[in-house]
Formats: structure tokens, sequence, C-alpha cells
């Protein structure tokens, strides 16, 4: 009971105490807020400088403007416009595709569609360089396209097989702007060597991709289905639609790559169409299609390295494999091939010419 005693009256010593010193340290505090000079972190992050030079304590002479008189404070920057929202892009409610309707009424289509639009519109930056490859690498297809009277859309699948990327290679060995794995590039007559890759050219892979496209198209019966088999194996497509009694691509349930690549085109087509629309790029802003010029290369030595042949038509290692994918080695054997190389500006970048007799 004593204990207890002490202990009450400890607490209540203690309370006296603080009750009693809460003014004195209301008035300390007052007075250090009055003395302390006061500064904006916001605009500057430094105190001000003292004008008597570094480490001065001197005594600032009477009359002398208030330290607050002395700071500049700079207008709060304000961001114009309307904060940016990915909700704010609407896919729209009718699409089209090489001529077809897409069910978009149907709720599972909206939704695998809505998908792969704002998934190819989260990564802004990579959209906006696949936007720019456009400019690059749709030329060539579009007019392989055209000439053999197949629908220009298709040159989206380029955007989701390969990113426009010539030298793209896959897991399960696809190589090349349309990914063909060897077996198939055989086929349509691209010869891949130690040292050559034909499935990297672009005018020959679009080729061959044409010739494949068709015979799909003539096999499945619309364009879905083709894609589709593109991508999964006509084999394997024509199964499913055979187990699961449908003869429609958006009612057919495949593997989770094949539902999501014809979506993903789709997509692609919507927005890479319109740039302006969604990414804020002009024509301009697209990378230009390169100027090249064909050169027929005839070696007689067992082997000539391209570093050789750059410098003779005025460019670079680099650069020539650049232009020229399908070669895969530093070097070409002893043979006529047809090289890529940088369109010649004479006087400045000639070829070597033999003289005239």
């Amino acid at each position: 009971m004593l204990t207890n005693d002490w202990g009450l009256r400890a607490f209540v010593i203690g309370v006296t105490m603080v009750l009693g010193l809460a003014p004195l340290f209301a008035e300390v505090s007052q007075d250090s807020k009055a003395s302390a000079p006061s500064f904006s972190l916001g605009d500057d992050h430094r105190p001000p400088v003292s004008d008597h030079g570094p480490g001065s304590m001197a005594a600032e002479p009477e009359g002398a403007p208030e330290l607050e008189d002395r700071l500049v404070i700079l207008p709060e920057i304000k961001r114009e416009g309307e904060r940016f929202f990915l909700s704010s892009f609407k896919l729209p409610d009718k699409l089209t595709f090489a001529g077809q309707s897409i069910p978009l009424d149907n709720w599972q289509v909206r939704e695998r569609i809505e998908y792969e639009f704002y998934q190819f519109l989260e990564d802004q930056g990579e959209s906006i360089i696949l936007a720019k490859r456009t400019g690059r690498c749709f030329a060539p297809a579009e007019k392989q396209l055209a000439d053999a009277g197949l629908p220009d859309d298709l040159k989206y699948m380029l955007l989701v097989e390969s990113k426009c990327i010539a030298a793209a290679y896959s897991r399960a060995k696809a190589s090349g702007p349309w990914q063909f794995i060897n077996s198939t590039g055989k086929r349509y007559k691209l010869h891949n060597e130690r040292w050559l890759d034909e499935r990297r050219n672009l005018e020959m892979s679009t080729e061959a991709a044409i010739k494949y496209l068709r015979y799909l198209r003539e096999l499945q019966g619309d364009w879905f289905l083709a894609m589709a088999s593109y991508n999964a194996g006509e084999d394997r497509v024509r199964k499913l639609l055979k187990e699961q009694n449908v003869t429609d691509f958006w009612r057919m349930h495949g593997p989770r790559e094949t539902m999501r690549y014809v979506a993903r085109i789709i997509a692609a087509k919507e927005i890479y169409s319109q740039p302006e629309k969604y990414l804020g790029l002009t024509k301009k802003d697209l990378y230009p299609p390169l100027e090249t010029e064909t050169v027929t290369v005839t070696i007689k030595e067992s082997q000539r390295r391209l570093t050789s042949i750059a410098e003779e038509y005025g460019t670079y290692f680099l650069e020539l494999k650049m232009l020229n994918p399908e070669f895969t080695k530093d070097y070409l054997p002893k043979g006529s091939y047809q090289v890529k190389v940088p369109r010649q500006t004479c006087p400045n970048r000639c070829f070597k010419q033999d003289k005239l007799p």
C-alpha cells in the first residue's frame, strides 16, 4: 500500500512539473521562430548565401533590408493541360481487319482485343519506337502484298511477329521479320546455311509469307483462322475446330499465345495505323525508308570478309550487316551475291568503278 502511495505522488509531481514548464517551452519556441532565418527549399534547395562572405558573423548594418525581403520567390510551376489517363483512349465500337468485321458486341472478344490495345499503349516508349519503325519496314511489305492481291492489313503481323526486327530469333528457333521456323522456310525456298539465313531478308521472307498466308486462307476460309494457323500450325487449328465443333476463330479455345496473337494484330492495326491519334506522332516522325541499291558482288577467293566489301562500297561493317541481316557471319564464301549498300551520292561517295575502254 505504501509503494502505491509513493507511485501516485511521483506521478502527480511529474504532471505538475510538465504543466509548469509548458509556457516556458512555448516562449522559447516563439523566440526561436522569430530569430531563425526563413528560406524556401522548394525553389533552390539551398539556404541563402550571406553577403559577408564564407563564415562571416558580422552584424547586419542598420537599415539593411530584412532577409525575407532579399529572397527572390519564384512562382510555382503549373503543369499545362489535364492529367493523362490511359483510359482516355477507347477502343472503337466497330473494327474491321482484312475486310472482315470483328464481333466486338461479343463480351469476350472485346475484352481480348482491349487487353492487347492497352498493353501496347501502356508501354508508350516501345510503342513510339514500333510506330517509327513502320516507316522503314512497311514500305517493301505493302508493295509486295499489293502486287500479290492480299490485304494490306496483313503487314501489321510484322509488328507482332518480330517488332519489325529483321534479325529477330525466338526460343522456338523461328527467325526473321516473319518468324519462319526452318522447316516452313525450306518449304518456301528460304535457304538457311552456316553463313546465310534468308529468313532474315525482308523481301524474301515477305514473299514466302504471302504464299503461306494465301494457302492458309484457302484452307481455313477466313483471315482470322489463317493468322491463327500461321501461329499455331494449320493441323493444330483444324483439330481444335473439329474437337470443339466450331468454325469461327472467336469461338475457338486454343493455346493462350494463339488466342492473344490474332487479337494483338488487330489492336496493332488500330494503334499503328493512327500514330498521331494514339502516340502524338506525325508521318514526319517515322523513320524514313533507307536509300539503298543492290549490287552484285563476285568473290573469286575462298572467302572474303564483309569489312573489305563494305569499304569497297563506301560503307562500314556494321551498316553492311544491318542492311543485309541474312549474312550471319563476318565473311562470304566463294560465289556471287546480291548485296544491299547505301545509295551513293557522287562525287563524295561513289563506288570504285572500272574505267571505260
